[in-house]
């Protein structure tokens, strides 16, 4: 039979289709020398999986089939150059870039040079403002470099990311860089496994929760009574029956069949960087991942952010990151003590983790910290409205917060974030349906609702946040492609995210981020477009809106040269990478005039976001959910920049 597209739709845009042929005869496999992964580059160190970066005026990269090893198991992978991740590619801004890709598959691939600004022609969409590369032939990329920084370049054909065509970027500036540091490696996190794409996808299609193995027990059901009261747990639990939903559903798919890779080593394969004591090391951090969010952390060790996605940002001191499909951050750490530190990146579920190591000499290794347990989901992640909610005598001034600002616990929560004085709800409908209402002021008018996270900005010349005050979605509830919606939106960026809330440690927040430099346009948006991320997960049906990329009849348009605020509004329990091909967004969390620029924003559940973006980039480009199986799904639109109001055609 002839493999299944994963967008079941003859007439996409995106003709996107998965891979089926994934398979191969054990006796073969053993016979064939498997795939060596690509790791960090180095000019100061020369290491087992160390490798020198392709540079220069032409670069020639090579799509094909091969065999990838995972430990003690042996699988087909799509690689570049013959690794996983494929090649370094390093190339200095102001070059004009020659890359020929060259395809030996027996099916389309593609390549896009994820947060480059670069012709349309040049971002390697298909169907977008390209026609991919066809089996047997060799399309040239040519683009001048207008930025410096980390980056990372990825097949946008189908689920071949997945199955390994992604590789790292790095563009060095042409002015010195505003930090120091003696060596540096990049460290590319993914995730891989031995089931193929539309497998997963017909996985999940069936049940939601296929890959969710860590639900909720009954000796939890029972510690939260004698914790909470019975009723308590007992509306919590019916609650999230009622709506069809699972609060530890924090990931798709899971460590149940993802290998958790570091530079293309599992764990056990423990991908090492050396260090001398007291070198200042620069980590170039690439999030290269198709289902994953990760926490990355080194115990023992501060990590000073000084870019991310590429951008130069003011230094920022952490002890941990949360990064998300696509994200990259650079950081210097500074080992002064002769012994191996871990570099630990958890996965947001809990359900396994990527590790490496920092060490001053081969072999070694550090402890891997201990598994955290796995978070839960609040109604405070679903926007659940307040009323049903006892708040006499509760203290909303009270909240406490953790130490990096963000992560509010009212008095009497436990810490899954359940409120004991929760009321019966009166009937089914009070949570299955969620009723909808028009904005207004009634939220943000309630007492304690200024110590929200994200309205207590401390410093004054910060700019306000969009969104910042709890609002409330109008009637619309984007039809029968939308599980729920939140009746309360906000601003969250101001917290560290689900299971980081309680943490001791200091964790980056959005807020966090500052621009080194003043961005360049100032000017205050002159139109604002709401844009709603949805989702079924019973159903595992993603969109925005409430409709699928082939549902929607036209593109989202801008005027070129204007200045717009994109809003996004999180409708559903998971958190959402969203990326925008071809211009920056920056994003609006309080910086005033030095608002950071990023390529991929994380919105959180029930989140309200929004990004200011100058549309400085003629053409059709692509916008879309970073989860490879959301995009694939249907999370994907096309934006499109037109010139003197006209309409640009592909």
């Amino acid at each position: 039979m002839p493999p299944k597209r994963i967008v079941q739709n003859e007439t996409d845009l995106i003709s996107r289709r998965l891979l089926l042929k994934r398979t191969g005869a054990l006796g073969l496999l053993a016979a064939v020398e498997h795939l060596i992964p690509a790791c960090a580059w180095t000019e100061a160190t020369s290491h087992v999986g160390s490798q020198t970066p392709l540079s220069g005026d032409a670069i020639d990269l090579t799509i094909s089939e091969q065999l990838f090893r995972v430990d003690d198991r042996t699988g087909t992978a799509i690689t570049i150059n013959g690794t996983i991740p494929g090649p370094v590619i390093r190339l200095k801004e102001g070059q004009q870039a020659t890359l020929r890709v060259t395809n030996r598959l027996t099916e389309p691939t593609s390549i896009h040079w994820h947060g480059l600004l670069l012709p349309p022609e040049m971002d390697g969409v298909p169907g977008v403002s390209f026609g991919g590369i066809p089996p047997g032939t060799t399309f040239t990329y040519r683009f001048p470099v207008k930025q410096s920084g980390t980056y990372w370049f990825h097949s946008h054909s189908g689920g071949q990311e997945l199955l390994g065509v992604y590789a790292p970027m790095i563009l060095d500036p042409i002015e010195p860089e505003p930090f120091q540091y003696h060596r540096e490696y990049v460290v590319v996190l993914s995730d891989w496994s031995f089931e193929s794409p539309d497998i997963l996808l017909s996985n999940l299609k069936k049940q939601g929760g296929y890959y969710n193995f860590q639900k909720r027990t009954a000796r939890e059901f029972f510690v939260d009574i004698a914790r909470s009261g019975l009723w308590p747990t007992l509306a919590n639990y019916l609650s999230w029956d009622r709506m069809r939903m699972d609060p530890t559903d924090f990931a798709d798919v899971t460590g149940y069949t993802f290998t958790y890779l570091m530079n293309g080593l599992s764990p056990t394969g423990n991908w090492t960087g050396l260090f001398r004591p007291g070198e200042r090391v620069r980590l170039r951090i690439i999030a290269s991942v198709n289902m994953t969010f990760y926490d990355v952390r080194i115990p023992g060790l501060k990590m000073t952010v000084v870019q991310a996605d590429g951008q130069n940002v003011q230094p920022v001191v952490v002890d941990e990151f949360r990064i998300g499909p696509a994200e990259t951050y650079d950081v210097i750490v500074e080992p002064v003590e002769d012994r191996a530190y871990t570099i630990f990146a958890e996965t947001i579920d809990r359900s396994g983790y990527a590790r490496g190591t920092l060490a001053t000499r081969p072999g070694m290794s550090a402890e891997i910290p201990a598994h955290r347990p796995r978070p839960l989901r609040t109604m405070e992640d679903m926007g659940m409205k307040m009323e049903g909610m006892e708040m006499k005598g509760m203290d909303m001034g009270g909240m406490k917060k953790n130490a990096h600002g963000g992560g509010m616990r009212m008095p009497g929560m436990d810490p899954s974030g359940d409120m004991p004085s929760m009321k019966p709800p009166d009937d089914d409908q009070s949570t299955q349906n969620m009723e909808h209402r028009q904005h207004g002021p009634e939220m943000q008018n309630r007492p304690g609702m200024q110590h929200m996270p994200g309205l207590e900005m401390g410093d004054q010349r910060r700019s306000k946040i969009p969104g910042a005050e709890p609002v409330k979605h109008s009637p619309d509830d984007h039809g029968s492609g939308n599980q729920t919606v939140a009746e309360y939106s906000q601003n969250r960026m101001g917290e560290p995210g689900r299971g980081l809330e309680d943490s001791p440690r200091r964790v980056l927040l959005y807020t966090d981020l500052k621009s080194l430099e003043p961005y360049p346009d100032q000017r205050e948006p002159e139109r604002a477009i709401e844009i709603h991320l949805t989702g079924h997960m019973e159903r595992y049906m993603w969109s925005f809106d409430g409709k699928k990329y082939w549902e929607a009849k036209e593109p989202i348009h801008f005027r070129y040269g204007e200045r717009v605020r994109f809003t996004f509004v999180n409708d559903t329990m998971m958190e959402h990478p969203l990326h925008l091909h071809g211009m920056w967004m920056h994003l609006e969390n309080g910086a005033g005039e030095y608002l950071p620029r990023k390529h991929t924003v994380i919105v959180k559940p029930a989140e309200r976001v929004s990004v200011a973006i100058t549309a400085d980039a003629p053409g059709r480009w692509a916008f879309h959910c970073h989860l490879l199986l959301h995009m694939e799904a249907g999370m994907f639109r096309v934006v499109e920049v037109s010139e003197n109001d006209r309409t640009i055609s592909s």
